[in-house]
């Protein structure tokens, strides 16, 4: 795994590429798309760890976010064209309070620039057609949001929030609460799931390390499954697992575990199992060689 600091102007699959090549990778994937104007962490799994990205793709986000006041664009964000403009007469204690409100669990519509699919064909495709079609609004949870500063038209603010949540609608639900409009002029995300931008790496200072300096700036595989419990099998129990058998883990546990970390005698990551009955089922394993 590898925690990659994004900078602004790449594609997310862009920077997948780059990784690629110095990583001589076969295989990578991330765990979750950044719009190409956004800066920050994106976490991106090389060949068998990319396994186990489910749980991140469904992990909380935090975002850094700046908000420009008094207008509003067609994506919701500085890349978009001017669609409508209002004077902008909210103070700071004016802004904290319309925050205040959107705490918690809200509704939000999708916005029609994203990646979501309406008949196999995603959203932004309708939209640059200029086609509007219709979303249904979804509930996601804002467990926090700051104000970071205010001054003139431009907000500041640090968003702790749940899977699917857009930072571009939220930014123009505050705006439209305030009476003025808003979009979103940057964005950059701080962390995925306990994973944090402090310990990612940007292209530059990669592309000029050594082979050996590059290669020690991955995280195992396991990184991103930490939260669940860990089993650790003998000798004979991990050679059956490699080879995807069912295995006697003795006494059943009070309750199923649908999901653990499995290991061998050595420490070494063998992947994920399901314990049930007191047998050990393989989910996803590493494939070693």
């Amino acid at each position: 795994m590898l925690l990659f600091d994004k900078h602004a102007g790449l594609t997310s699959n862009a920077c997948l590429g780059l990784i690629k090549r110095l990583f001589a990778a076969q295989k990578a994937g991330h765990t979750g798309t950044l719009d190409p104007f956004a800066t920050g962490l994106l976490v991106v799994a090389l060949g068998e760890a990319t396994k186990f990205t489910q749980g991140l793709l469904d992990a909380d986000k935090t975002y850094l976010a700046s908000m420009c006041l008094g207008a509003t664009t067609n994506t919701g964000d500085t890349e978009g064209e001017v669609i409508e403009t209002a004077p902008v007469a909210c103070d700071t204690a004016q802004v904290a309070a319309v925050l205040d409100r959107f705490r918690g669990e809200i509704l939000q519509v999708p916005p029609m620039y994203s990646a979501l699919k309406r008949d196999g064909k995603p959203l932004y495709e309708y939209a640059r057609a200029g086609i509007e079609v219709e979303r249904q609004a979804r509930k996601v949870t804002i467990h926090s949001l700051d104000l970071v500063s205010h001054a003139g038209t431009v907000v500041v603010f640090r968003v702790h929030c749940s899977k699917g949540t857009y930072v571009r609608t939220l930014a123009e639900d505050i705006g439209r609460a305030l009476g003025c409009g808003a979009h979103l002029g940057a964005l950059r995300r701080e962390a995925v799931g306990g994973l944090s931008i402090r310990m990612a790496h940007d292209a530059a200072a990669l592309d000029a390390m050594t082979p050996a300096l590059r290669d020690a700036c991955l995280l195992p595989a396991d990184a991103v499954v930490l939260v669940l419990p860990r089993i650790e099998l003998d000798a004979n129990q991990a050679a059956r697992l490699k080879l995807g058998q069912r295995i006697v883990f003795g006494a059943a546990p009070p309750a199923p575990i649908e999901a653990a970390r499995a290991y061998d005698e050595a420490g070494v990551f063998l992947g994920l199992v399901r314990v049930a009955a007191g047998v050990v089922h393989p989910l996803r394993l590493i494939v070693a060689g």
